[in-house]
């Protein structure tokens, strides 16, 4: 069995030299200032959220993210939304990607829908993470919900079990897609009825409390907030269709 190593700093600094890394995966780790150097290998795959990346000394982050824009154009509305009309535009774009690729899921047995692709959430999982994202920026910090976070939600994979216990959050819960959409699709209302009431003083306004006991001790924006919220969104999404393909592939030639 492959080690594992989690919270660990042991790796900070190393310098790892004529070693066999295949198969290596490193996941929801700092990597500011990596490099890979002199290396070689069949596939390497990078993915995350990268200040700059260098490939054999050619910068591409400015084509990654265009390509991305390009293939995902609600990451842009997500991105750059500033004005109440933004908002509601960004969320209208987000609900009808959803409706669409549920369609799209519900045409796959339901066991597919928990099976994780390359060791990346599942789909149902991708939608309890959603669920919880929602729950943390809109109904705990925008509306200071007296019980906001719905037991199925799925919190981001760096959060300590007893952070996750004193919210309530069943982590090892198995729901079926439906038994998951219910309060997903409800806490999607609320986002729908948010926007729609916006103004700008709303959107300045201070948030009473942060997302969760977790998140820093800080000052929070409902701008901010809701901004996490699409987003969180508009990527996820992404994530889910490139799985859905996989999923479907699979389906066809099972």
């Amino acid at each position: 069995m492959s080690a594992a190593y989690t919270e660990s700093d042991q790796f900070r600094g190393a310098r790892i030299h004529l070693c066999d890394l295949a198969g290596l995966e490193i996941r929801d780790c700092d990597v500011s200032g990596l490099k890979i150097v002199d290396c070689y290998g069949g596939e390497v795959y990078v993915g995350g959220g990268f200040e700059r990346v260098v490939v054999n000394d050619v910068d591409v982050t400015a084509y990654v993210e265009a390509e991305l824009d390009r293939r995902h154009p609600t990451r842009v509305l997500a991105r750059e939304a500033a004005s109440c009309s933004d908002y509601r535009a960004a969320w209208d774009a987000v609900e009808a990607q959803w409706a669409a690729t549920l369609e799209r899921a519900r045409l796959l047995p339901e066991a597919a829908l928990h099976e994780r692709v390359d060791g990346e959430w599942s789909f149902v999982e991708t939608q309890r993470h959603l669920l919880m994202a929602a729950d943390a920026w809109l109904g705990n910090a925008v509306l200071e919900e007296e019980a906001p976070f719905h037991p199925l939600g799925l919190p981001h994979g760096g959060m300590p079990a007893d952070a996750t216990a004193k919210l309530g959050l069943t982590v090892d819960a198995t729901p079926t897609l439906d038994e998951v959409l219910a309060p997903r699709h409800a806490r999607m209302a609320t986002m729908r009825r948010v926007v729609d009431g916006l103004t700008d003083a709303e959107l300045d306004r201070v948030c009473g409390r942060k997302p969760a006991d977790p998140y820093p001790d800080r000052e929070y924006v409902v701008r901010r907030c809701l901004t996490v919220v699409l987003k969180e969104e508009a990527e996820h999404h992404r994530y889910a269709v490139r799985d859905l393909a996989v999923l479907e592939a699979g389906a066809r030639t099972g």
